[in-house]
């Protein structure tokens, strides 16, 4: 079976690339960049040759090559000359590119050697902040606007999941822990989203902390225990979807009265769910954190 997605509409190429419709239009019928077809009901759609090529004519655009210019140049030649820039200048943008095709081609080669192409480049933390982040962004609103489907995000987000489990790796037996608090990280119940706490704890070890990972869907329950076994611990989760708005503020409190009251601890949060929170009846013993970058400059 061919999982590929070779049919695009307009609206999906405006979501994958951002470039808005009415441009993608324009450049269609003035410039003849693209060849829209059509299926057996005379629905029009965009093939994936057509949507490569689009990626690529939008990186020259922002490089400062005219649309008018491009439309003159091979069909063959563009890809070139996408690849020249990217090797000579910026190639986060490039490198999104890629990876956006490697998910929806389910290209695991394409991933790996873009992969490879950034680390010749730039760290792996540079990697996850300058690419990754934008990436997970971009894949969460494509995914809401149903331009992909969940396989296509699995897909990707595996294989980020593996990068940092193994850069991780590379550095805990190396690591010397020089700080005397304890880092705590956990995602609440049915909470799943875990790369960004994934990443923090990377850091957290490259900082040189002791660092307690424990996942997702972590009861408050299961965390009292480690209040017998450490003191100065700093707990740190990462609300996504959960806890929901109607319950986030109760489930404050209950961490506060379990975890905190009386304790040496702290509870640092971060995630979109903050926006259901109220922000100025929190505990001193509670920081939050509007980014992940935010969060790391107070380890």
């Amino acid at each position: 079976m061919n999982n590929i997605k070779n049919k695009f509409s307009i609206k999906d190429l405006e979501n994958l690339t951002g470039i808005k419709a009415h441009t993608i239009r324009i450049w269609e019928k003035r410039y003849n960049l693209l060849t829209p077809k059509r299926t057996d009901t005379n629905i029009r759609y965009y093939d994936l040759s057509n949507f490569q090529k689009l990626l690529n004519v939008s990186y020259l655009n922002s490089n400062g090559y005219k649309i008018s210019k491009i439309a003159t140049l091979d069909e063959h030649r563009i890809p070139v000359l996408v690849r020249e820039i990217a090797a000579q200048t910026n190639i986060e943008s490039h490198a999104l590119n890629s990876f956006k095709l490697s998910m929806l081609n389910f290209d695991q080669v394409l991933f790996y050697n873009t992969y490879e192409a950034l680390l010749k480049e730039r760290s792996f933390a540079e990697i996850f902040r300058d690419v990754f982040i934008p990436l997970l962004t971009e894949i969460g609103l494509l995914w809401q606007t149903n331009t992909i489907t969940p396989a296509h995000e699995h897909f990707i987000t595996t294989f980020i999941r593996q990068k940092i489990l193994i850069n991780t790796e590379r550095i805990q037996a190396k690591a010397a822990q020089s700080s005397h608090k304890t880092f705590v990280l956990y995602l609440p119940d049915n909470e799943i989203h875990e790369l960004g706490l994934l990443f923090i704890n990377y850091m957290v070890i490259k900082g040189g902390n002791h660092s307690i990972f424990l996942g997702q869907s972590v009861p408050i329950d299961s965390l009292k225990d480690l209040l017998n076994y450490y003191d100065n611990l700093v707990f740190i989760s990462y609300f996504t979807i959960q806890p929901d708005k109607e319950s986030i503020n109760g489930y404050i409190k209950e961490f506060h009265k379990e975890i905190l009251n009386n304790k040496n601890a702290e509870f640092w949060i971060l995630g979109r769910m903050l926006n259901s929170l109220n922000l100025d009846v929190l505990p001193k013993q509670i920081k939050t954190f509007n980014s992940i970058d935010s969060l790391l400059e107070n380890l």
